[in-house]
């Protein structure tokens, strides 16, 4: 297990879960994820991914929601969970990300190339 990945498990117990409104995807568009990240992720083809960037979405979502709930990205489990990434529905955890934890989260994004989802 690589470093990075060791940091990835660590980042996701720490950040809180809490319940979205049932069918809301407003929070799922394009996003960036580390290498890392993405290749845990099932690969799409370039029409795929062209599709959902013309439609401001995510490639991995679907009719039913995210394909990929149990191995989304660290930003897609932060939405809602910081002011800096706030619900547009104002939902959030009870308690929100602990500071420190996103400060260690946002300095790991900024150490790790990032790739378009």
């Amino acid at each position: 297990m690589t470093i990075n990945s060791q940091k990835i498990r660590f980042f996701r117990r720490h950040i809180p879960a809490f319940a979205c409104i049932p069918g809301c995807h407003d929070c799922c568009g394009p996003v960036t994820t580390s290498s890392d990240e993405m290749a845990r992720l099932p690969r799409k083809s370039e029409e795929q991914h062209a599709a959902a960037l013309a439609d401001l979405s995510c490639p991995h979502l679907g009719q039913n929601g995210c394909e990929v709930y149990e191995e989304r990205p660290l930003i897609c489990r932060l939405f809602g969970t910081t002011p800096k990434l706030a619900c547009p529905h104002g939902r959030r955890p009870e308690t929100m990300i602990d500071p420190q934890i996103e400060i260690a989260i946002d300095r790991f994004f900024h150490s790790t190339r990032q790739v378009l989802v």
